[in-house]
């Protein structure tokens, strides 16, 4: 609720902005309002069904089925809200929509589990610093130059951030984050898992709304409405079928597939051409990346929290929250650090502006599809699929008494029980 009630109140402050300064501390409040709102969310379903492991499939598919839909509908309205009003309002139309959660949220949502214990300030701030400012040194590498000293620099100071997290979180009573959690089974393979989808899926998202815009020539509205077809196919597949296929084939298999599938969908991507057509050839490459999508989100969520342990669930929570966002920007990042690069060399060639900008589109699908192609590999080396239940192991014959049973002294092999 609180997480909410910020995000509302940034918006109006954002939405409200008179100045770049203004608009930029209103956007990043609503980044922490998001961080305190998107964490607990996914906490409380891993605490609702835990207990209950057939129906926690179905429980994240729609978890997993929502954040597409929401995206696609902040696409699609924003078009609407700038075309109709003015693109304040896609900032202001928060507020109403978080008092709403607001006023019913108390009425519908359980409380959760609340612990006593300090809030690690300290880490908090040096674990966002080095994250924000290592995004940043990617972004503008481009202007500064990968070896000028800006940019060596602020990696420099990224990295003496984190590794000043870590030492903090050994340090420390109450940590931010326990270093012991990452001994859970597959939780920093799954994280790494959710960081590279992110860091593929995200900038396809960016990239293909600007092709359609600028090469194209969509307006907001128009290109809002083409993505429409994606985000239902995703929903469809990930309410209808990702729960059995993870049930009947486990996590590792569809993530891996999943991986491969969206890399070779954002791939053709790169093949899209500046006298293009949404039908021929957006729609149906679209539904590939989809389908990888579909496959390969809700594998990865499982596999970086189902080894945590029930106390940990917001921990783990917030952990793959923090890849996914982290893996976003950064993937963004460096994909259009690759296309502004691509394009530039064009543009020095001689070659006309929208072929330019065209190409350097082309290179951004090819960045985040070998992005995700690397992903699928990660998962392939690093994840681990848990055994139902190990076999049992023979008994020696001279174990046996007479009536073919094992010996009253024989103990029972370990590991017989689930993992």
């Amino acid at each position: 609720m609180l997480g909410f009630l910020v995000l509302a109140l940034s918006s109006i402050l954002a939405g409200l902005a008179q100045s770049g300064a203004a608009l930029f501390a209103g956007r990043a409040l609503m980044g922490v309002g998001a961080a305190l709102a998107a964490p607990a969310a996914l906490s409380l379903i891993i605490s609702l069904f835990a207990a209950q492991p057939a129906d926690l499939g179905k429980a994240l598919s729609f978890y997993g089925a929502a954040a597409p839909a929401g995206g696609t509908a902040g696409v699609f309205l924003g078009g609407v809200l700038t075309e109709a009003l003015d693109w304040r309002w896609t900032l202001l139309v928060n507020a109403p929509l978080g008092l709403l959660i607001l006023a019913f949220g108390p009425m519908l949502l359980p409380a959760g589990a609340a612990r006593r214990g300090r809030v690690d300030v300290l880490g908090a701030l040096a674990v966002t610093g080095g994250l924000a400012l290592a995004v940043y040194a990617v972004v503008t590498a481009n202007e500064a130059g990968w070896g000028s000293a800006r940019t060596l620099g602020l990696l420099a100071v990224a990295g003496v951030l984190l590794l000043s997290f870590v030492l903090v979180q050994r340090a420390i009573r109450d940590p931010l984050v326990p270093l012991g959690i990452f001994r859970a089974p597959n939780l920093s393979a799954g994280n790494a898992s959710m960081l590279l989808l992110g860091a593929a899926w995200i900038p396809m998202w960016f990239f293909l709304n600007l092709y359609l815009q600028q090469v194209l020539g969509y307006g907001a509205l128009q290109s809002g409405l083409a993505l429409v077809p994606m985000t239902v196919a995703i929903m469809i597949l990930m309410v209808g079928f990702a729960a059995r296929i993870i049930g009947r084939f486990g996590f590792k298999a569809p993530l891996v597939l999943g991986l491969l599938v969206l890399a070779g969908g954002v791939g053709l991507f790169g093949r899209l051409p500046t006298d293009g057509t949404f039908v021929a050839d957006v729609l149906p490459v679209s539904l590939v990346a989809a389908t990888g999508m579909s496959l390969a989100y809700i594998p990865a969520m499982i596999s970086a929290t189902s080894g945590a342990k029930p106390e940990e669930a917001g921990l783990a929570s917030g952990l793959v929250n923090t890849s996914y966002q982290f893996g976003s920007a950064l993937g963004l990042a460096v994909v259009t650090a690759v296309s502004t690069s691509f394009a530039a060399s064009r543009l020095s060639a001689g070659a006309a502006d929208l072929v330019a900008l065209n190409n350097g589109f082309r290179a951004a699908f090819v960045g985040a599809a070998v992005i995700a192609a690397i992903g699928a590999l990660v998962a392939l080396v690093a994840v681990r699929q848990p055994k139902a239940a190990a076999p049992q192991e023979p008994v020696p014959e001279e174990a046996m008494n007479e009536n073919g049973q094992a010996s009253a002294n024989v103990s029972e092999p370990d590991g017989g029980g689930p993992r």
